[in-house]
């Protein structure tokens, strides 16, 4: 059975930064590859989210329903991650890391792992330490555990910067062993590089 992972969108949430994402996951890495995940959407509530680019998205699941026996989150960025409503979403990702489950940030979505302490004893990266500290606030005190690179992966946990939207799908391609290490490298090269490499 395909096991659930579950992206979490806001209300203008950055289309682009789960367009890589979501079908390696959904569909594999590569054609006739084996698809080991299938991806829902969790909001707050189940109303319509919509995208910086005007996508209409209506949630799998909110806070009220989310399945046990999913296998990791993905934050999608977006400026709503500095709202006070997104509190809410602090016990499901300690829980998540608890249990030992994918936890993925990008952009704004990682500054928020920063203000709730989530990163501060673990490698990471975010949008610029002067960014992350800004406006993470006073209960990030992660700064030696900085690396300034597109995207860091550290056991479970998958930081990204907003521009390295390629690296953090191949980081969490490979925290959840999706697919082969050859596989999901040619796949980052061929969008990186805009050339095709013919698969094994």
């Amino acid at each position: 059975m395909r096991k659930e992972i579950l992206i979490v969108l806001l209300n203008d949430f950055a289309d682009w930064e789960s367009a890589y994402i979501a079908p390696n996951l959904n569909c594999g890495v590569e054609p006739g590859s084996e698809c080991k995940y299938i991806v829902k959407t969790l909001s707050l509530t189940k109303e319509p989210v919509i995208s910086l680019g005007g996508f209409r998205v209506i949630p799998d699941y909110d806070l009220s329903n989310i399945p046990e026996n999913y296998a990791g989150l993905i934050l999608i960025g977006g400026m709503k991650w500095f709202t006070p409503e997104t509190e809410q979403l602090v016990p499901i990702v300690k829980d998540a890391v608890e249990k030992n489950k994918l936890v993925a940030g990008i952009c704004n979505a990682s500054v928020f792992l920063g203000k709730y302490g989530f990163l501060n004893n673990i490698n990471h990266t975010s949008n610029g330490i002067d960014y992350l500290k800004a406006f993470a606030g006073p209960d990030y005190h992660g700064e030696k555990f900085y690396i300034d690179k597109p995207a860091i992966r550290d056991g479970n946990f998958v930081t990204a910067g907003g521009l390295g939207t390629l690296e953090f799908c191949r980081e969490i391609l490979f925290a959840l062993d999706a697919d082969s290490s050859g596989k999901i490298e040619r796949g980052y090269r061929m969008y990186k590089t805009c050339i095709w490499e013919m698969c094994e």
